[in-house]
This record gives C-alpha cells, structure tokens and sequence, in this order.
C-alpha cells in the first residue's frame, strides 16, 4: 500500500515549505510502518491531491498566486506507475483563481472540481477529464462573494473544499469566509448551477472548512475551523438539516491558546468521526450515533504533529496516519474502532505534509 503526500514548497505567509513536489512512502498495515519518504514529482506547492478511482491517475493543485506567469493557480494531471508510484506529468490546466487548496472528482470520475481560496475572492473550477487521464477543457468558473464577522478571516469568500454528494452527485463547497456550505447541481456537460434553496448556513463566524459523507449516504458532517466545532447533518428532501453540533478541543482547551480544526474523516464502520486541531496539535474523535443523528466526544489525542493539517482513516478502519505540516512529521496509529482509542505505531520524517492518500 503507498502514502501519496502533497506538499509545500515555498515560503508563504502562513507556511515555511520544504519539499520539492509530491511525496510517497509505503506504508504497512501489518506493523503500522511508514517506508522510506521519496520524491515523485517535482511541483510547486502540489498542496492537495486527488486520484482517480483505478489509481492510475494523480491530481495535483498548485497553491500560488501565479503560475506559469499568470495570476492565479493551477491544475496538473499525472499518470502513475502502479509498480514504482512515480508520477509522470500529462498536462497542466490553470485555475482562473488564486491559492487553490482542493481538488477531487466529481462521482461519475468525468470531471475534475478545485476549489480556490483567494485572497480577495474565492471561485470553482471545473475541468473535463479525458479519457487517457489529461485534463480537458474547463467547463465552468464559478465565483463566490460573501463575508463574515471575523475582519482578518472573513472580510470575502474563501472556498475551502469540494465535495460530491454521493448519493445525488451534487457538488458542495464549503466557503470559510462567508459562513456557508453552497450547493450546486453538476450536468453532463460539467457546468455549475446553483441550488440556492440547499445551501447551509452555518453559525456567524464558525468558518465551515472541510466536509465528510457518512457511508450511509444519509448523514453529513461539517468542521468548522474558526470556532472548533463540528455539525452533524441528516438529509431531508433535497437538502440537509443541523442535527448536532459539538466543539472539537478537550475541556479546558479553550484556555491554552489559538486553535484551527482542520480536517475531518469518518471511519469506513460510520461509528466515529475523527478531526484535527492546529493549535492543540490533538485529534479529537466523536462518537457518532445514527439513529439519534448527534455526537459525542469519546477521546482526545495530544501531540499528534504541530499543525496536523491532514490525517487519513486506511480502509481497514484499524489504521490513522496524521500529517504534521509543521514539524515535518508522519505519524501512524493503531486504532479501535469499538473504544475510539488510538496507539502510536510508527514516526517517520516528511518536508511539510499537507495531504494524504492511501492507494
């Protein structure tokens, strides 16, 4: 199994990068043992990756205010060797949007949707994938406009995150500066068109960030990065409603200084909902309850990386690998899926991980 890790590479205002592009490692599930760290692919600031569904296919943004001489940021395909990992560059698209932060494909694996956070205003990017893998045409550029009550992090839009709802194939996209989880229809064509009256507000300030299905297709959950909380929602109709919500830091936390929730990921089970916190640098997990819809916090684990900004459950459901983006450190653990409880396994030492994929 290989740890495919996106990086920084550059000094930015928020992050000192090290890498020199995309990263991987094998990783062990027997022993929880992360293998060597390798180079695959040289890029600029390959922050957040997707692949396709066969693995044969890596996608990379490239989080700058310019690239290639342009404003903005951008798009690379990359064709994966199975046997060796490396990467092999098909082609580059640009984003028509600054500081892209996300990617993923859209559910029928036709279309490639990036988010771009923006320093004045943030957008999303659609682009066709072709048969061979390369990156087609775009099809759609959608801007968003928006603020919220924090003056530094929400004076405008700052789209966080593209989701695609696995049961409609609606796209959602969490806007951190304007308070708002927005949702559009994606047809075949691979153009956006808002569905306003499915949009989800979240409380003033909270700065909704990165969101996760539930296996069940029924429940949605929703980190919210300024104010450390997490939302349950469940589906109704054509929309999803609040049905929880509960803050990610320890008792007590609040006290010990500045915290950012970062990502969020459910257990393949649907029992637990993990989530990290920079500040705290721990990883929270919540028990989550089905029928009742609510959380619970069963478990903080300290000391999981400075600034863990991503962590991956493996597909095993036994296994949590955290990126710590700001000591350079990969962390695996042991996880029980009954208790929530986690135990160390194995360290390993990676330039500014910033994101993670199993395949």
């Amino acid at each position: 199994m290989d740890l495919i890790i996106g990086t920084y590479t550059e000094q930015l205002p928020h992050v000192h990068g090290k890498a020199d592009g995309v990263l991987t490692a094998s990783f062990d599930p027997a022993s929880g043992r992360i293998g060597p760290i390798t180079s695959v692919a040289a890029a600029r600031n390959p922050s957040y990756l997707a692949t396709s569904a066969s693995g044969e296919n890596v996608y990379a943004v490239h989080e700058t205010l310019t690239f290639e001489d342009q404003p903005g940021g951008g798009v690379t395909a990359y064709a994966r060797d199975p046997r060796t990992g490396q990467l092999t560059a098909l082609n580059t698209r640009a984003t028509l949007g600054d500081s892209p932060c996300h990617v993923t494909l859209d559910r029928s694996g036709r279309f490639l949707v990036n988010a771009n956070y923006g320093v004045d205003a943030g957008s999303v990017t659609v682009h066709r994938i072709e048969p061979d893998g390369r990156l087609g045409d775009m099809t759609d550029h959608v801007e968003h406009a928006g603020s919220g009550p924090d003056p530094v992090r929400q004076a405008n839009s700052h789209v966080h995150m593209i989701a695609s709802d696995p049961v409609t194939g609606d796209i959602l996209v969490s806007d951190l500066g304007s308070d708002t989880v927005f949702v559009y229809a994606l047809d075949h064509d691979g153009r956006l068109a808002a569905k306003a009256s499915a949009n989800l507000a979240a409380v003033p300030g909270a700065g909704p960030r990165h969101l996760a299905f539930h296996p069940d297709g029924r429940h949605l959950f929703v980190v919210n990065e300024l104010d450390s909380t997490v939302c349950a929602l469940r589906r109704d109709g054509d929309r999803f409603v609040v049905t929880d919500g509960v803050p990610t830091r320890g008792a007590g936390a609040a006290a010990g200084g500045q915290n950012l929730a970062g990502a969020i990921r459910v257990t393949p089970s649907g029992r637990h909902v993990l989530v990290s916190n920079r500040g705290d640098d721990s990883l929270a997990v919540l028990r989550f309850d089905p029928d009742a819809s609510s959380l619970s916090v069963v478990g903080i684990t300290p000391d999981v990386g400075e600034c863990p900004r991503d962590f991956i459950v493996a597909p095993d459901g036994r296994h949590v690998i955290v990126a710590g983006q700001d000591n350079d450190h990969l962390a695996s653990y042991r996880f029980d899926d009954e208790t929530g409880e986690l135990w160390l396994l194995h360290s390993a030492t990676a330039p500014t991980p910033v994101c993670l994929i199993l395949a």
